[in-house]
């Protein structure tokens, strides 16, 4: 059995892994902003035997990530074997080069691309505390710099800039033998997706379990899709 800690598990891709990791025997600690309002964590943890801890964190907020540490402390979590990025938003309404809404733009920015790295160091000691541990942060195909579009390109940019501190990561926490990547979920039909989208949140989740069991100590940090293609930077 192996523990992981995911952000934003409380809807979308982030349950949709939560309850596969959960269901083939694996320990959960999954976040939400809201824990008294994630309905269905609270089904999952009612059947889970004792292997999903739900933990308040919204990623948007320093402090709150800042009182990490403590909450898993608190729920005797000493170790974990796998950090999953997937807390994250789409942005502005008004995210043109054109016409930007510079606030929504720095707020995009800060959950999508400085979260990621302050949740990782925070978790910093419980990674290293278990062998072989390993990091993935969710991205997007849009942050990809050989895609030429501007549209949501204050998402975009959050993403392409994820994607950079990723690679730095990778490349300070191999001496550890921590391994990082980052993965682009696919078109999935949630919140965010819209129901327009190409797949259901089951689907993306399986392919980026399958990405996350195949990260081995000593890679480095690869821009995969959920089906485990490798996307151009």
């Amino acid at each position: 059995m192996r523990t992981y800690l995911i952000t934003g598990a409380n809807r979308g891709i982030g349950l949709a892994i939560t309850e596969q990791l959960l269901a083939r025997g694996d320990k959960v600690v999954a976040t939400a902003r809201q824990p008294a309002e994630a309905q269905a964590l609270a089904k999952l943890a009612a059947s889970a035997s004792g292997r999903l801890v739900v933990v308040e964190l919204d990623v948007a907020s320093p402090a709150s990530i800042a009182t990490l540490p403590a909450q898993l402390a608190k729920a005797d979590i000493t170790a974990l074997d796998v950090l999953i990025n997937n807390a994250g938003m789409i942005g502005p309404k008004r995210q043109s080069t054109l016409d930007m809404d510079f606030d929504g733009f720095a707020e995009t920015l800060a959950v999508n691309t400085l979260a990621p790295l302050r949740v990782a160091q925070v978790a910093l000691p419980l990674l290293k505390a278990a062998k072989g541990s390993k990091i993935l942060t969710i991205t997007s195909r849009m942050g990809s710099l050989s895609h030429m579009t501007s549209d949501r390109i204050a998402y975009r940019t959050s993403k392409a800039a994820v994607n950079k501190v990723m690679q730095g990561l990778s490349t300070d926490l191999a001496p550890e033998g921590i391994v990082v990547a980052v993965a682009h979920p696919g078109w999935v039909k949630t919140d965010m997706g819209g129901q327009a989208a190409a797949i259901e949140p089951a689907e993306s989740a399986r392919g980026l379990i399958a990405v996350v069991d195949g990260m081995t100590s000593g890679d480095v940090c690869t821009f995969y899709d959920y089906s485990g293609q490798i996307i151009p930077w």
